[in-house]
């Protein structure tokens, strides 16, 4: 394989993955009052979560810098790639891509190829994991540029989030809202898709919980569907039973706990699902 993939650590593959398909993946900074912790290598997510409701300051994140990337891409040089494909969440919600932009500007002798891949957590983790692919089967950094457009148009993300809280610490929501959420049991239940962001509020969890199943019901036929969740590994479980007969195989390939990248903004007991449409 002479082409590589890189992203960064708000994809959400699991470790198993990433090393089985070499990928390399820059972390991400999570920021808790005067202490910056490099995500999945200075704090655990376990960690993290059981400590975010206690944290004086609410937590905020940032983009890795140029030089994280840059750093990145001269390793994949220095082990032989040809080219490089760098796959990041969608320019709307985040600078990460930006950063790496310009550290592809810098390289020399290397193509690099900076995406955007239109899609937050395991939806992105998915997108990276189909590149790697792409490039193991032989395939050019051009040619999967061009084969990813496709697939990121078949790639679905819908959550529920547990309470609107910790969207209003991260600025995106008044105390009156949030506390008129939690006064009539608000879910809001979110969609992702092509890097758009929509909402609609439910009453319960129970009836949030449905939506997401019927959601994703009304895609048809599936190639892969996966769970992610945010220190909800019970509630995850429940998600998975109800949408038990919509798994391709029978069971979920993946469920995974959210980078406490996104848990900042979603808060612990979101859950959701993660759709790839043949």
């Amino acid at each position: 394989m002479t082409v590589r993939i890189v992203t960064d650590s708000t994809c959400d593959l699991p470790a198993e993955l990433i090393a089985r398909h070499r990928i390399i993946v820059v972390p991400t900074y999570i920021h808790v009052g005067a202490t910056s912790y490099l995500d999945g290598i200075e704090i655990t997510r376990e960690e993290f979560y059981t400590r975010l409701p206690t944290f004086v300051s609410h937590p905020t994140t940032s983009a890795p810098s140029v030089g994280a990337f840059l750093r990145a891409y001269e390793q994949a040089a220095e082990e032989g790639a040809t080219g490089i494909v760098s796959l990041h969440p969608p320019e709307e919600f985040s600078s990460i891509c930006q950063a790496a932009r310009l550290a592809a500007a810098e390289m020399r002798g290397l193509p690099v190829i900076v995406l955007d891949a239109r899609q937050l957590t395991l939806g992105m983790g998915l997108i990276v994991l189909a590149a790697a692919q792409m490039a193991e089967a032989g395939r050019t950094a051009a040619e999967i540029a061009a084969a990813l457009p496709n697939f990121i148009r078949r790639v679905y993300v819908f959550g529920v989030l547990d309470t609107l809280e910790f969207v209003r610490r991260g600025g995106r929501l008044n105390r009156l809202q949030a506390s008129l959420g939690a006064l009539l049991q608000i879910k809001p239940v979110f969609t992702v898709y092509c890097g758009q962001l929509t909402l609609e509020r439910v009453r319960t969890l129970s009836v949030a919980l449905s939506r997401l199943v019927s959601l994703v019901e009304a895609l048809g036929p599936l190639e892969t569907l996966a769970v992610a969740h945010a220190h909800a590994a019970d509630r995850a479980d429940r998600l998975a039973e109800l949408a038990g007969h919509l798994f391709p195989d029978g069971r979920p390939p993946l469920c995974v706990e959210v980078t406490p990248v996104l848990g900042v903004h979603f808060g612990p007991g979101a859950v959701g699902l993660v759709a790839v449409k043949k």
